[in-house]
């Protein structure tokens, strides 16, 4: 198996003693916002594309009803899927100008 046998060991160990293998759970900073709140901050995201973290972060507050930074949006939205987005800046095409482009393409496609 490629493993040491003391690692084999200790782990047969913690199966007899905690019937399970997996790592306790150990101390660490608190999160800063809550899964509810993280949950709400996603859904809002999903409603308008194109807003943006900090401007999130601006509305949101924390557990200590301080505000959380962009960066923390940015990992909560990552998380779950959703990158940052920007509105589509560009030329505004009419059914019209779309014909003419198609015939355009057409007639030098060859």
């Amino acid at each position: 198996m490629n493993v040491n046998r003391t690692t084999i060991f200790r782990l047969r160990q913690r199966l007899q003693k905690t019937n399970t293998v997996s790592d306790r759970p150990r101390s660490g900073r608190p999160r800063c916002t809550t899964q509810r709140q993280d949950r709400n901050r996603v859904r809002n995201h999903m409603n308008n594309r194109c807003l943006s973290a900090s401007a999130s972060s601006r509305k949101t507050r924390g557990r200590n009803n301080q505000l959380i930074s962009a960066n923390t949006v940015r990992r909560r939205l990552s998380t779950s899927g959703i990158c940052a987005r920007r509105p589509y800046i560009g030329p505004i095409l009419t059914q019209r100008h779309r014909h003419q482009r198609t015939l355009w393409a057409q007639e030098h496609a060859a």
